[in-house]
């Protein structure tokens, strides 16, 4: 009987070479050349084209073992068996190969240069949802009336936390996240206030508590009845929000204006009178304005005031800047806390109100032989916004300024008035 020949070589051959054909071909043709040897040693017919019966022997089922690589792959359960068509061969009985199942072809994707099993998304989930297990999140409103979601989870996708033209960051749009604090504040508030209940972490507490104590206001409220808990602490004589924030602002002016009048024990004695005289005249006029208590109060006109209608006050940033470079910001009027801490903020003179202009009135007086005094250029630097920025209390630098009060300014020029606000 002359041996099966595949690829030029006998199956009788590879057998005794050990592995010359490797993998799956080479290991079932040794398995085909020991079949063949005891069918032979037992005079039994010669087997059919496929080689292989549906009952393998156990021998045979150890040499079709799949390679180590596969096995990895495979259930540590040994994998059920199915036939496998050969060529000429149908499709059970002599003409069917039993073969592990999980060596069939299955549908593969390219994963960093290999190729893996495609696994299926996870069900009643589309692929993206599966794949990258995303959750489920708090509903909102919009503001089109349309159902979002609130603080949806980022998706796990390269380049996560770039932010994108509209504000759209990680999944997440930032107009959208700021206007569910508008449309369910009292929930959101509600839900902070459980979690900082158990919060341990100073980060977390930090967020949570401020997250609470800006969405926990009363803003429209005016009167003292409709937010009795912003007047805790306060005399009785403030009936509403803006009386006490324009007495407030009152109160700061009138400082100044006894630290002007406190520094008469410096002026030379020829000069003292003619000092008093200009603080005499500063008084009337600060008496006339009310003290410029109209900076903090937002019933006022537009120009008259330092605040939104709704009260919000912005930092001016440090006096040797235009703007505040931090964007500090603050609604006294929205609650007692804010309140409390927009007294840390200042009224800062940009030209120093000790170190240069109450020094440089002073020396002026004395020196005037004859000249008239411009206090209202003084009066200016002194009490209104020509020379006083709001500012946050970081922004409020200690240092010296090392700016004077203009020359030029310092007495009248005839009979020319300037008009003081």
């Amino acid at each position: 009987m002359a041996p099966a020949r595949e690829n030029g070589r006998t199956a009788d051959t590879a057998a005794r070479n050990g592995g010359g054909w490797r993998g799956p071909r080479g290991r079932l043709a040794r398995a085909e050349g020991r079949e063949r040897e005891e069918m032979e040693s037992r005079g039994s017919a010669e087997p059919g084209p496929t080689c292989l019966t549906a009952a393998p022997s156990p021998g045979l089922m150890a040499t079709l073992r799949p390679p180590p690589r596969m096995r990895a792959r495979l259930p540590r359960s040994a994998p059920p068996l199915r036939a496998h068509a050969r060529p000429g061969g149908g499709s059970d009985g002599g003409g069917a190969a039993a073969v592990p199942a999980a060596w069939a072809r299955r549908p593969a994707e390219v994963r960093c240069g290999g190729r893996e099993p495609a696994r299926a998304p996870a069900e009643g989930l589309p692929a993206a949802a599966g794949s990258l297990g995303r959750q489920p999140a708090l509903p909102l409103r919009g503001r089109d009336g349309a159902d979002r979601e609130l603080l949806p989870r980022p998706a796990a996708a390269d380049g996560a936390g770039a932010a994108g033209p509209r504000g759209e960051l990680a999944g997440i749009d930032i107009e959208q996240f700021l206007a569910a604090f508008s449309s369910q504040r009292d929930a959101v508030v509600e839900a902070a206030r459980k979690l900082l209940s158990d919060e341990r972490a100073p980060r977390r507490q930090k967020l949570l508590a401020d997250l609470i104590h800006n969405l926990s206001e009363n803003i429209l409220a005016e009167e003292r009845g409709d937010d009795e808990k912003w007047f805790e602490g306060l005399e009785s004589r403030f009936k509403n929000k803006s009386s006490y924030m324009r007495y407030s602002c009152e109160s700061r002016i009138r400082s100044y204006m006894k630290e002007v009048s406190s520094f008469i024990s410096n002026v030379h004695p020829t000069a003292r009178d003619a000092y008093k005289g200009i603080i005499d005249l500063m008084s009337d006029k600060l008496k006339s304005v009310k003290y410029n208590g109209c900076y903090f109060d937002r019933r006022e006109e537009e120009a008259a005031r330092l605040c939104t209608t709704e009260g919000w006050f912005s930092c001016q940033g440090p006096f040797d800047r235009d703007d505040c470079p931090c964007k500090h910001s603050i609604n006294p009027y929205s609650n007692r806390e804010s309140r409390i801490l927009f007294s840390t903020w200042n009224l800062d003179h940009i030209i120093e109100k000790k170190r240069a202009v109450v020094p440089e009135l002073a020396e002026a007086v004395k020196t005037r032989d004859g000249r008239e005094v411009n206090w209202e250029y003084f009066y200016q630097l002194l009490f209104t916004v020509h020379n006083l920025k709001l500012v946050h209390i970081a922004c409020h630098k200690k240092t010296n300024h090392n700016l004077s009060c203009d020359k030029t300014k310092i007495y009248r020029k005839g009979k020319q008035n300037h008009k003081i606000s």
